[in-house]
């Protein structure tokens, strides 16, 4: 027996099944009236529809079987994809090399394949519509035709039901967007009518006061208006770049050293008292890399604006799975309580620390990061603990 090669593009192949959404989830009558009729017409007892994943093929429909999925390993239509323009025919698999000793072949007495590939429009082949039967035989040019021509209307169906999803993830982003914004409109009047009365105020107390000469309770004065307009501000930058993250998301990926992107943080945002600890080695990535750049930005500049240490030190540490990027952002900071720790990347989500001025900040900064992590189709998660420091992990998902 053989095992199926695994494709050239098996990265990108696998990302294609996954944006479909269609793993692990139940029967649907429109896969199964397709299995049911293309049995009936070709007089086989078994139909499937399987999407293959990483080690699995996943059955979603699946006529004359009782299992859901099966390991790739062994399976005949992981050879199918391997040819996504042709169907793929197994007359009798005791005869073929790549399936002696095949379990399928050898327990459960299925000699007869035949697998239609499910490409979709940008070529990847994820999964098939196929036959088996428990004897040899050979197809007729009809059935053939029918085979292929069905799953054509698999592959459109899925298309369907990615448009769908995707309509249903827009109206909720919008929904998401409208609460936000309610919200914001809220806080607003809120939040800023506070320092800007005190900008008001203070700016008249300021004319009375120095009509004759500048005391110290004018520059006193001077200070407070100083710490309203900056207060005003970073709430309103930190909004604005906020709503700007969905445009870096319009950047295409490219390919880019790891560490040149560490070494331009680390002349923007590092001091002589603050430490920096990277990788250093070349590591090629292709990502998004502007959004990646912000997202580090805003993580980094948290870590030393909230940290009372006498050295600030930040860590990024850097790995990667089969179809994921991973960072870790470790700081030497005071750390989170666990009750602040809840629902840390939400929007205006605050904690009880306050940065080295002694401000409190806007709960916008970490929203910002968690929107591109999602947007580039990665997780994101904060472990801390008080008095000792914060690490936050999150992922990106590999486009080629």
């Amino acid at each position: 027996m053989l095992e199926p090669k695994i494709p050239q593009n098996e990265v990108q192949r696998l990302n294609a099944v996954q944006s479909y959404q269609l793993l692990d989830t139940l029967p649907e009558d429109e896969y199964d009236n397709i299995t049911s009729l293309v049995a009936s017409v070709c007089n086989v007892p078994i139909c499937l529809i399987t999407l293959i994943d990483k080690d699995r093929n996943f059955l979603k429909s699946h006529y004359g079987v009782n299992i859901d999925e099966s390991p790739r390993s062994t399976s005949f239509c992981g050879h199918a994809i391997l040819t996504p323009q042709d169907l793929f025919i197994v007359e009798d698999a005791r005869k073929d090399s790549r399936f002696k000793n095949n379990p399928i072949v050898s327990e459960q007495g299925h000699l007869f394949y035949a697998g239609a590939p499910l490409v979709n429009e940008e070529g990847f082949a994820l999964g098939t519509l196929c036959i088996f039967d428990m004897k040899p035989r050979t197809l007729q040019h009809k059935e053939k035709e029918i085979i292929v021509a069905l799953a054509n209307q698999v592959v459109k169906l899925f298309e369907l039901h990615k448009k769908n999803n995707e309509l249903n993830k827009t109206y909720k982003e919008l929904e998401e967007r409208n609460k936000r914004l309610k919200k914001f409109a809220g806080l607003v009047t809120h939040d800023l009518k506070s320092p800007l009365g005190n900008i008001t105020t203070l700016t008249r107390m300021l004319k009375e006061e120095c009509l004759t000469a500048v005391s110290d309770q004018c520059n006193q004065y001077l200070d407070y208006i100083e710490e309203s307009s900056v207060t005003m501000k970073n709430y309103v930058n930190d909004m604005l770049d906020f709503y700007k993250s969905d445009g870096l998301l319009k950047e295409k990926a490219t390919q880019f050293l790891l560490n040149e992107l560490f070494e331009e943080l680390e002349e923007m945002l590092f001091v002589d008292n603050s430490n920096f600890i990277h990788p250093t080695q070349s590591i090629s990535i292709h990502t998004n890399k502007q959004a990646l750049y912000q997202i580090l930005l805003n993580l980094i500049a948290n870590s030393l604006k909230y940290s009372h240490h006498s050295n600030p030190t930040v860590t990024i540490e850097f790995s990667e799975d089969f179809q994921n990027y991973i960072f870790k952002v470790i700081d030497n900071g005071q750390g989170i309580s666990p009750k602040d720790q809840k629902g840390i990347f939400d929007m205006f989500k605050t904690t009880a620390n306050t940065d080295k001025d002694g401000k409190r900040g806007s709960g916008i900064g970490l929203a910002t990061v968690k929107n591109l992590v999602k947007k580039l189709n990665g997780t994101i998660k904060l472990e801390s603990t008080l008095g000792k420091g914060t690490s936050i992990t999150f992922t990106i998902k590999k486009t080629v």
